[in-house]
């Protein structure tokens, strides 16, 4: 196996030796450096990085690292945080009956993509328990009326407290989350919508997409947020069309994209390549 790595994601006020400091950190308790990228954006003069690196020989004990640092990170007023690579996040998936991006996820799962564990999926229907069970899954049914949202909410959070949930895939999961939820998860729930915001939000993006005669749909993955469909985009992607295209056409490519597009969201999520900063974010690929 690979030796296990430590990565720091951070963003700051820009100026003279921050990634000096920082490398200088990592050579002085004799760690080697595996992966560095950084990007200043302007305006703003805000520096983001992402470091990465090899645990082996590394003089501080790993529970120390971050108390190590941060008188650092005190200079030089960084937001930040360190992770594990071999500290595996779990992951729940939302789902409803669209089958096609939970499908997805589950065989990338199993063909190992995926730097987490799904032990979990949650669903306001019954139809696709056979096949969360099929792949080893436990499947929990929350059926939600305008009535008993607020309460079955609860009890969704509840289970995803035992199971120690890191990360919520909404796989085409057809239910709003209330903002007690989301700012629970904050930047830990990621949404796949069928289109290519901001253009054709809302419920028939296709049907929009058709009558305007547009010749590229898309798919848009981004972190969930009180504001429906406006959260941090992480991934998108488009795919052509043309006029011989039905609706049912269009409906075709539109899942093949959101797939993929979804597919890439977790992956990054889950790699520690995402700094969110206000309503981006800087993806480091």
């Amino acid at each position: 196996m690979e030796n296990p790595t430590a990565v720091l994601l951070l963003s700051c006020p820009d100026q003279k030796g921050i990634v000096a400091s920082i490398s200088g950190f990592i050579f002085q308790h004799e760690g080697n450096i595996l992966h560095a990228a950084q990007h200043t954006a302007q305006p703003g003069n805000i520096l983001f990085m992402r470091i990465e690196w090899d645990l082996a020989g590394f003089a501080i004990p790993r529970e120390g690292i971050k108390e190590a640092f941060r008188p650092l990170a005190e200079r030089f007023r960084m937001k930040w945080n360190i992770r594990f690579s071999d500290e595996i996040p779990r992951v729940a998936i939302f789902v409803s009956r669209h089958v096609h991006c939970f499908h997805d996820l589950l065989l990338r799962h199993l063909m190992g993509e995926f730097r987490g564990v799904f032990p979990l999926v949650i669903s306001n229907h019954p139809d696709l328990q056979p096949l969360a069970e099929q792949f080893g899954l436990a499947f929990r049914y929350y059926p939600i009326t305008q009535e008993n949202k607020a309460e079955q909410e609860e009890r969704e959070m509840e289970e995803l407290e035992r199971q120690r949930i890191d990360l919520i895939i909404l796989a085409r999961y057809m239910q709003v989350l209330s903002p007690a939820f989301v700012n629970r998860y904050k930047n830990r729930i990621i949404n796949i919508h069928h289109s290519f915001l901001p253009a054709f939000a809302g419920g028939k993006p296709y049907q929009q997409a058709y009558e305007r005669g547009v010749k590229i749909i898309g798919a848009t993955s981004h972190y969930v947020t009180e504001a429906l469909d406006d959260g941090p985009i992480i991934a998108q992607d488009v795919i052509e069309i043309s006029h011989r295209d039905s609706i049912n056409d269009i409906k075709i490519k539109g899942k093949d994209i959101e797939r993929v597009v979804l597919a890439k969201a977790v992956r990054l999520h889950l790699a520690d390549r995402i700094l969110v900063y206000g309503s981006k974010t800087i993806v480091f690929e």
